[in-house]
This record gives structure tokens, C-alpha cells and sequence, in this order.
């Protein structure tokens, strides 16, 4: 498989210096007793916010501080192209940066910050896919008093770096069993097939009432609210995603092991009651756990589709939250994994691992070793996987981007694709019992009822 070339854009070790002689009379609140932050904006890309550290003016800065995201940009070859394109007004793509002092937030449509400066930095990406490049690394006057010597100083690191990536595009949404290829130029490759099924609904797990119960309360359920209502209280259970190679052989499967069940008193699937799939791999014969991918319907003004992914380590170790987050379900999103994400609003859609996270050296060569230490316990950090979904109600086929890095075997990318079908499939599942699903959603007794 040959992966498609992606740019990391990272901006990092923001730190602030204002000396006591430049601040302003006016000044309400000096940056040594309330944080600072500042905006970052890319063109093309949602705008950015992360808290700046001050420290004290007589401080330096030391050139060996562990790296600190504050924003992560993840640039395509055709971002790169759109960026590198020619302007009116710029020669290059600048990355604009406008720093405030004072708590972000606003207060009656107005901002609580007062602005300090900004810096323009001009970004030359040519060559990035395939080398590193450092744009910036140090401190810049910004403020008003740049030409009196006695301005602030905004410390700062630019740079970017390849991070080639593995692409995968469903060509029909995961419940309609698609195959799945992977996109490398114009020219798609099959490389999975993707088969849609129910478990067996007498597994113990899934357990509920009685067939003649359930039954009994559809025509009443029916009668009362009409054919395009669900029963009350019916579970959505037993779905099961099998992605196969090119040659038939199963390499991984996304299981839902935990219904997706209303909350009593509503139609919905609750935070404190939510369903679940198990990511599985095949190793020794049978079927082995990776991961775990809880998901909900939120409450209130956001009405998006909650979720949370936990690696599930080999020996019987506690699993550890890698994403946690939330998708609009109308208009869909990213279900983003990064392990390498900043603060603010960086690059990351959900939690990221800690940077002090050790252990030892990781790298699987076949299906048996699972990738079980690829993350987050080795040393590489960033990027791990995105799988771009649509809202309910709209046909999705999902995109999933995996970093080579995670991908030693066929295994490993195939657990990412069943990953990303257990997300799709969840908008569904999280629907409101009051809405009909589509009938390769729904099983036999469903259709009977």
C-alpha cells in the first residue's frame, strides 16, 4: 500500500514577555496576574485559540523546552496547493497569529481581550511532504512599542513536518456491506470488503424481554403513533461490521456488544446509559479485543452524538481513553484520534495522551502482535486516525485517514476501517426511537413487527 503525502503544521512553545516600563495606563489587568491567549488563523482552515504562559521579563526562554502544541493544521496535497496558490495580495501563504491579553470569551458580543499585536509568519510548504522545516523558532517584538525597545516579546515555533498517510473511502455506507478503497492519485485500489450482519439476538449480552412480549407491545406501539414510529423501549442490537481482504479472509470486525437502549422517559440513548462495539482482531485463531467505542445521544443545545474510544492493551491492562468527543448530528464531523494534539483548539477531536506517557520501544510485524504498543505507549506522537462521517439521515461514506506510522500489516488498517464503520453506524444507532431506521438496519423481527 503506498500512502498519500500529508503535512503536519504545528505551532508551539508560546510564551510571553511584557516588560512592567510598556504597560499601558489603561491597562486593567497585566498579563502576570491573568493568563493570555492568542488567535491563530491559516487561511482555509477553522480558526485557532490557545492559552500564552507569561513569564517574568528578566526570564529566558531555554532552546531544549519539551515541545508544547498549541495548534496542529493537517495539510493534503491540494491544501498545500491551494495555499501555495497565487494572490492579489500575498506572495506566500502567511499563518496569522493575534495575541491578547486578558481572559478570551466575550461579554455582550463584545471580546474580554485586549489585543496586543500580531505577527505574520510566511510559509514556503514546498518540499514539506518529504522534509522537515522549521519556519520560526524564537522570540518576536509585537506591540505598539516594536521601534521604542521596550516591546513585548512573543516566543513561538513553526514548523512542518511530512506525516504520509494511508486513505480509505467507502464506497457505500458501512450497513449496505461496501467495499472499501484505498486512494492513492486518481486511480482507486480495492483493497477490504466490508459485510453488514446481525448477531445472534439470544446472546446473553443482549438479552431483554421475550419475543411474544416484544411482539405484543408492537401492535399496540403501531396502532397508537403509526408505521414510521419505533416500539417503545426496543433495542438497537446485534449489528456487527466484518471487514474482509481481497482474499475473503476476515482481518477485522466491529461488534456491538452493549445495546443502544432509550433512557426511560425518553427516546434517546443516554450519556449514562450508552451502547458499545468491540473492535476485534483475529490472532491465534480466534478473535482478540483492540478496542472498545462507547456512544450516546448528548442533551441540551448541542444534540450531537457523543463518544468515546479506549484502547484495550494486550495482558490484561486497564484500557486507556484515546478520544473523547462529540459530533454534530446533523451535519456529521470527524472522529479524530491524535495523540499529539495542543491545547485550545488544537489538532485534536478528543483527548490527547500525555507527553510524560513512556514505555518501551514498539513494532509489530504481523497480525499476531495486534499493534497493541503502537499507541499510546511508544515514543512517536501525533496523528493517529480520522474517520470523516456524515449526519443522520444523510448517505455517509466514510473517509479514513490512518498515519503510516500505526500501519505495519493489513491488520492494523483494517481494525482502523472497522473502527471508523463502528462510528458511522452509531449515528444510526443514536437516533431517536421515535425515527424508523432504514430497513438494512433493521432485523427480520424488526420487519415482521
Amino acid at each position: 500500500m503506498d500512502p498519500c503525502a500529508f503535512v503536519r503544521l504545528t505551532v508551539g512553545n508560546l510564551v510571553l514577555k511584557i516588560p512592567v516600563a510598556s504597560k499601558p495606563a489603561r491597562s486593567v489587568v497585566h498579563p502576570s496576574s491573568s493568563p493570555c491567549f492568542c488567535k491563530i488563523k491559516l487561511k482555509n482552515f477553522p480558526l485557532k485559540t490557545a492559552i500564552v504562559p507569561y513569564i517574568s521579563p528578566e526570564n529566558q526562554f531555554p532552546d531544549n523546552q519539551i515541545q508544547i502544541q498549541a495548534a496542529t493544521f493537517h495539510l493534503s496535497k491540494a491544501d498545500i496547493d491551494k495555499l501555495a496558490a497565487k494572490s492579489i495580495f500575498f506572495a506566500k501563504p502567511c499563518l496569522r497569529i493575534a495575541i491578547y491579553t486578558g481572559r478570551r470569551g466575550n461579554t455582550c458580543g463584545v471580546n474580554s481581550g485586549r489585543l496586543l499585536g500580531k505577527v505574520s509568519m510566511p510559509l514556503d510548504l514546498a518540499g514539506t511532504e518529504s522534509r522537515a522545516c522549521v519556519f520560526h523558532n524564537g522570540w518576536i517584538s509585537v506591540g505598539k512599542e516594536v521601534n521604542k525597545g521596550s516591546s513585548a516579546q512573543f516566543h513561538l515555533n513553526v514548523k512542518a513536518e511530512p506525516d504520509p498517510r494511508f486513505v480509505f473511502q467507502f464506497d457505500g455506507e458501512p450497513e449496505c456491506s461496501p467495499q472499501v478503497f484505498q486512494i492513492r492519485g486518481s486511480i482507486p485500489q480495492p483493497v477490504f470488503t466490508c459485510k453488514f450482519s446481525f448477531r445472534n439476538t439470544g446472546d446473553r449480552n443482549q438479552r431483554s424481554r421475550s419475543l411474544k412480549s416484544e411482539l405484543s407491545s408492537s401492535r399496540s406501539w403501531l396502532s397508537s403513533f403509526g408505521s414510521e414510529r419505533e416500539r417503545p423501549g426496543k433495542e438497537r442490537k446485534g449489528w456487527s461490521v466484518t471487514v474482509h481482504d481481497l482474499s475473503g479472509s476476515p482481518v477485522a470486525t466491529a461488534s456491538m456488544v452493549t445495546p443502544f437502549v432509550a433512557s426511560p422517559g425518553s427516546d434517546r440513548v443516554s450519556h449514562s446509559n450508552p451502547g458499545s462495539w468491540l473492535i476485534l482482531r483475529p490472532g491465534d485463531g480466534i478473535w482478540k479485543p483492540w478496542g472498545r467505542l462507547e456512544a450516546w445521544r448528548e442533551r441540551g443545545s448541542s444534540d450531537g452524538l457523543g463518544y468515546r474510544f479506549e484502547l484495550i492493551p494486550d495482558r490484561s491492562a486497564a484500557a486507556i481513553v484515546l478520544a473523547e468527543s462529540t459530533l454534530s448530528s446533523g451535519k456529521g464531523g470527524k472522529f479524530v484520534i491524535d495523540l499529539g494534539g495542543g491545547g485550545g483548539n488544537g489538532g485534536s477531536n478528543g483527548r490527547a495522551t500525555p507527553g510524560s506517557a513512556t514505555s518501551p520501544a514498539c513494532s509489530p510485524r504481523n497480525s499476531g502482535d495486534f499493534g497493541y504498543g503502537l499507541w499510546p505507549f511508544c515514543m512517536h506522537r501525533g496523528f493517529v486516525m480520522s474517520a470523516r462521517v456524515e449526519g443522520q439521515g444523510k448517505c455517509s461514506k466514510p473517509c479514513v485517514e490512518v498515519s503510516v506510522q500505526h500501519v505495519n500489516c493489513t491488520e492494523d488498517a483494517a481494525a482502523f476501517v472497522a473502527l471508523a464503520a463502528a462510528v458511522d453506524l452509531s449515528m444510526d444507532a443514536c437516533r431517536p426511537f421515535s425515527q424508523r431506521l432504514r430497513k438494512e438496519l433493521c432485523n427480520h423481527q424488526d420487519l415482521l413487527g
